[in-house]
This record gives C-alpha cells, structure tokens and sequence, in this order.
C-alpha cells in the first residue's frame, strides 16, 4: 500500500464490504492454486521420469539423455565390438530412420 491509502481511513458500505471480502477469498483461492502447481512441479521434478512400467526405449533415451557420457562410451563398444563391415550395414538401415525423424 502507498502513503495515501494508509492515511485516510476508508468505511466500505455492506455492499462494497461484500464486495472486497469476495475479492479477498478468490485472491485466498489462487494463492492457495499457485502454491499446490508449485509443488506438484517440484514433486514431478525430484521424481524425475524414472516409471518402471515404460517401455524400454522410452527408459533407454532418458537414461541417455541423463548419462550422455556413459551412452557415447557404450555406443562406442558395440562399434568397436560390431566391427566396421557391420557398422557399414547398419549405418546403411539407420541413417535413413534417422533422417526421416529429423524431418
């Protein structure tokens, strides 16, 4: 409040009185709304994604998304591992996947 609401003294009639207390209640109402979205985000973000029951590529790209260092180092294994006539292969049935998402 500024220096001028404060200095006079306002008598509201029953009317505007009704009128300021329905004000105060629905004001009690969205702070209270705001308050549970605030925790229901903060709640979903400590629980993160993690739901057991998802399917497996859904868990595989949000592990990856949350390790990318332990995801390059694995993929780099099985390339490693695959050998590079199979890369070839696969790079030949992937990449196409690959850019038709990027699309």
């Amino acid at each position: 409040m500024n220096s001028s609401e404060q200095a006079l003294p306002v008598h509201a009639t029953a009317a505007q009185q009704k009128v300021l207390d329905r004000i105060a209640v629905q004001r009690e109402r969205l702070r209270a709304r705001r308050a549970a979205r605030l925790q229901s985000q903060a709640l979903a973000a400590v629980a993160g994604t993690e739901d057991a029951d998802a399917p497996f590529l859904a868990r595989a790209v949000a592990f990856a998304r949350q390790h990318p260092a332990a995801t390059v180092v694995a993929l780099a294994g099985v390339a490693i591992a695959a050998g590079p006539r199979r890369l070839i292969r696969w790079a030949g049935v992937a990449l196409p996947l690959v850019m038709g998402l990027r699309r």
